[in-house]
């Protein structure tokens, strides 16, 4: 491998590429079947990710026809890390185990390790036979939307897909290694003006947030439409804000410091409510609703803006759901991705049946949604929210920090790539872009 990173930060050809020889073993965080129970018993908040995630040496897989091995410069960490690695709300060995007996290839899956991480950024080593768009010495990104093409129930829509998996969670051999295995068509060119680490934080969150406000798909959000964002300094919150922005809708941001509502009106979004600041009380003690916190809620919102939301994004799930469903205007639509307090959610229905609202449930995105999304970030509309970087041996401690909500926006992983700023190919694009907004969630 350190050959192969040489090569990469020497500018080697494609073809120097594909003659290097790769490595029998990688270096990989994963984690171990024989962990499963590791937290029988323990709370969730107390599940420490550290003790779970391993950084060492894991067998190179053999390459299928249709997929690729790419170095990996970058990676990232998803909340799908933490869940990986606490094996909550369920162990992904038992996803695996279920994609190894689909076909003699998806066995290399089933494995007593799992090499986790959901988001890369690097160059492609090697193709396999079937492989027609994609050649070694290619800059990419990787999105992580691992389906079977072959399965009709995929053709309209990918996400709907039978077997549609999330790689490097319900799958083997992701990103938060020196080497990845993906599918072909997971690939995406990587955007000129990014470093590596810039560019491995996007694909997961922002593709999701494209979903869930800009498509079809999810809340289809129009010009002048009030969006309530939970967590707007958050993975995929970050992203929501710029959606909003950009596509002429009017964000109200929800965060839980000052320093983070700083963050957001310098994004451009003028509407922030500090949750914290206000004290919001949505559940009783008695663990019952507090619809009166509702109505604080809705008055706050109006106050700001002046009406209630076109579009609720939902992601915290327990903790927020039926404030959310509430305070969704006559006709609203409230779209959800993710239960992060919590899977099991409850609402007034009087709320929702009577004022005609909608809930969407959006899952990550299609391959259309996930190349529009990147094409805006190459194009330098949305820009990366990263807002620290770590080594690949850290890992578990950045697991650990996302896990705990003591970060803001994405962080970043160095894999290969031996430090911050390299791989930027298009300065001219950077500085028109301005370091200023590219580094909007940089911690001093």
């Amino acid at each position: 491998m350190e050959k192969i990173r040489e090569a990469i930060l020497n500018g080697a050809s494609g073809e120097q590429l594909a003659s290097l020889p790769l490595p029998s073993e990688y270096r990989a965080a994963h984690i171990r079947k024989a962990d499963q129970d590791l937290f029988a018993g323990v709370a969730s908040e107390d599940k420490d990710p550290r003790s779970a995630i391993h950084i060492g040496e894991v067998p190179m897989p053999e390459l299928a026809p249709d997929e690729a091995v790419v170095a990996v410069m970058a990676s990232s960490i998803n909340f799908n890390t933490v869940w990986s690695s606490i094996f909550e709300p369920v162990s992904t060995f038992g996803p695996m185990a279920r994609l190894g007996r689909e076909s003699e290839w998806a066995k290399r899956h089933d494995r007593d390790y799992q090499v986790i991480g959901s988001d890369a950024s690097g160059v492609v080593l090697r193709v396999g036979s079937a492989v027609r768009n994609w050649k070694p010495g290619d800059k990419v990104t990787v999105h992580c939307n691992h389906v079977d093409d072959q399965d009709p129930t995929s053709h309209d829509d990918s996400m709907l897909g039978a077997n549609q998996r999330i790689w490097g969670y319900e799958t083997n051999f992701g990103g938060l290694a020196d080497v990845a295995i993906v599918k072909a068509n997971q690939l995406m060119p990587k955007p000129t003006h990014l470093s590596w680490e810039e560019a491995a934080v996007n694909a997961l969150c922002n593709s999701t947030s494209y979903r869930m406000l800009v498509s079809r798909n999810g809340a289809y959000m129009k010009q002048g439409d009030v969006v309530l964002i939970w967590g707007a300094t958050g993975g995929i919150g970050g992203y929501a804000v710029q959606y909003v922005l950009n596509g002429g809708g009017i964000p109200v941001g929800v965060v839980s410091s000052p320093e983070k509502a700083k963050i957001l009106h310098d994004l451009g979004c003028e509407a922030v409510i500090d949750r914290r600041a206000a004290n919001y009380k949505f559940w009783n003690e008695d663990n019952t609703h507090n619809e009166s916190e509702w109505r604080r809620l809705g008055a706050d919102i109006r106050g700001l803006v002046g009406e209630d939301p076109d579009i609720v994004f939902e992601h915290p799930g327990r903790s927020t759901f039926a404030a959310s469903m509430y305070v969704a205007k006559k006709g609203g639509t409230v779209v959800t991705c993710a239960a992060t307090s919590g899977f099991m959610m409850e609402f007034d229905n009087r709320f929702f049946w009577m004022r005609l609202k909608r809930l969407v449930g959006s899952h990550f995105a299609n391959y259309r949604e996930a190349y529009e999304a990147n094409r805006l970030i190459a194009k330098g509309m949305i820009h990366p929210v990263m807002s620290q970087v770590f080594t690949l041996e850290n890992t578990g401690e950045a697991a650990y920090q996302v896990h705990k909500n003591m970060h803001e926006g994405k962080l970043g992983v160095l894999c290969l790539s031996p430090e911050e700023g390299l791989g930027i190919d298009n300065m001219e694009l950077r500085q028109k872009v301005g370091e200023k907004k590219l580094r909007a969630f940089r911690r001093a």
